[in-house]
């Protein structure tokens, strides 16, 4: 960037990217975030290595991880609009300030990419790659030292890469569903194509960057090379982040949903939701990327250890995950300061986040559990239990959710402290099932009894936390003000 003005508003948007992250999560807390991320790695690394893990399965999941927050953060930026606006106020991010600067908008969209790259390879891809080679370096002692490190700078290119092809996926994405039908159509071809040569035998993972990974030959990296470039081409062409959303006129439909819901509030948390940006598509798109994540997961675990992992299991326990995300939905178009001018207490608040998490959150589960089923085949009482499951660890993630966070689950993101507890509280029923789920399959009778019941305690203790959370919250919530 030999522009000075160019620099100046890199610079600018780094700050305005840290000040955003300091003001909504404590900039204290904010700091030791990269910190815990290198420990939590080097944890999870460590004990799928002691487990039996290959360190090949492990390297893949972190390029997933790289690739889902790059998708997460593209869309954060261009179509978070909503949710930022409700968590900062009235504010307008530089680089949707084309119109005031004196600079184009491809100019500022370059910018902020690259912002974005350097921001998150340092802050997060860095640690994450660092409690990695922690876990290499610890077994192959000081002699693997050189090695190691040839290995970390490796991985952390092809991390960045694989977050910086996730950016320019979603805005390619985006670029095309904005142009109608014949956006649409493309990138329904695109998705086509790539499925087709995956079923068709193309092993399309050794042209990624986790492929250069694996094998860093030049016909590897030249391809990783051309497909980010092509990605970011094409969103580049497509993609105006400067144009006006289109008007939308939504008639009077409060009154019809609030009949059959039976509740004024979690009739308007689910209108807010509806009438939000990507309204209820967003839902479904956090559950389809665990779906993803679980097919992936199921894969590999099926070639590493020769089992095939219990479908119902394995399928319901991950996706009854999407209950987080389905609550951060349900509490970003609105806050607590908005139902001040309303006879309305706070309980009553938390009882229609609950109803209206009841009746979005476990049926967009299961409707994507249901398409497990259809796809891989899964016995009947192994079916049961992973639906049992999936209603039992969303509603657990809830309660756990609520309990900590209040109505801003969005504190998560980067408080080390709550998210730790989080991470604890998630793991401690988690991985026992997910255990039995992939590695001791087929399931027997006593087994599947067990899980049953452990979903169903789960749900419980769920309720439970969510119960002794309205008192804690409505004390604190009246505190502050």
């Amino acid at each position: 960037m030999t522009d000075g003005r160019m620099r100046r508003v890199f610079v600018e948007m780094f700050v305005e990217e840290w000040r955003m992250h300091s003001r909504l999560f404590r900039g204290s807390h904010f700091a030791l975030f990269p910190a815990f991320v290198a420990l939590l790695t080097a944890g999870m690394a460590w004990l799928l290595v002691v487990t039996g893990t290959e360190p090949e399965t492990v390297f893949a999941g972190l390029h997933a991880l790289a690739l889902v927050f790059g998708l997460h953060t593209g869309s954060i930026g261009f179509v978070g609009r909503d949710a930022l606006q409700n968590l900062l106020g009235d504010v307008t991010l530089l680089v949707f300030t084309a119109r005031t600067l004196p600079l184009s908008q491809h100019r500022l969209l370059g910018i902020f990419v690259v912002k974005d790259v350097v921001y998150y390879a340092l802050l997060f891809l860095l640690p994450m790659t660092f409690g990695t080679v922690l876990v290499t370096l610890e077994t192959e002692g000081v002699s693997g030292l050189i090695s190691t490190g040839e290995t970390a700078l490796v991985l952390w290119t092809t991390l960045t890469a694989t977050f910086v092809l996730g950016m320019g996926a979603t805005i390619a994405g985006l670029g095309l569903t904005r142009r109608g039908a014949s956006g649409l159509a493309m990138l329904a071809l695109l998705l086509a194509a790539v499925a087709a040569a995956a079923v068709g035998g193309v092993d399309v993972a050794a042209y990624t960057p986790y492929g250069v990974f694996l094998e860093p030959t030049l016909s590897r990296i030249g391809a990783v090379v051309a497909l980010v470039f092509a990605v970011f081409l094409l969103g580049a062409a497509t993609f105006d982040a400067t144009a006006p959303r289109p008007t939308r006129t939504v008639g009077p439909s409060f009154r019809r949903w609030w009949r059959r819901i039976g509740d004024p509030l979690a009739t308007k948390t689910l209108l807010d939701v509806h009438r939000s940006a990507g309204g209820f598509w967003k839902v479904f798109f956090s559950a389809a990327v665990l779906f993803g994540v679980t097919v992936s997961l199921v894969d590999f675990a099926g070639q590493v250890t020769g089992v095939s992992p219990s479908v119902g299991v394995s399928f319901g326990a991950i996706l009854g995950l999407s209950g987080f995300t389905t609550y951060n939905w349900l509490t970003q178009s609105d806050d607590l300061d908005s139902y001040l001018v309303h006879p309305v207490s706070v309980p009553a608040v938390f009882e229609a986040k609950f109803r209206a998490f009841l009746l979005l959150g476990p049926s967009v589960g299961l409707a994507f559990y249901a398409l497990a089923l259809g796809w891989r085949r899964s016995q009947y009482l192994d079916a049961v239990v992973g639906a049992v499951l999936l209603v039992g660890v969303a509603c657990y993630i809830f309660g756990v959710t609520v309990y900590l966070t209040g109505l801003s689950p969005n504190e998560f993101l980067f408080d080390t402290a709550l998210f730790a507890v989080f991470g604890v509280a998630l793991m401690f029923p988690l991985v026992p099932i997910l255990v039995v789920g992939f590695a001791l399959a087929p399931l027997s009778l006593g087994s599947v009894v067990a899980l049953g019941g452990g979903g169903a305690v789960l749900a419980i203790a769920g309720v439970v936390l969510y119960r002794r959370s309205i008192p804690r919250w409505s004390r604190r919530y009246r505190e502050l003000r």
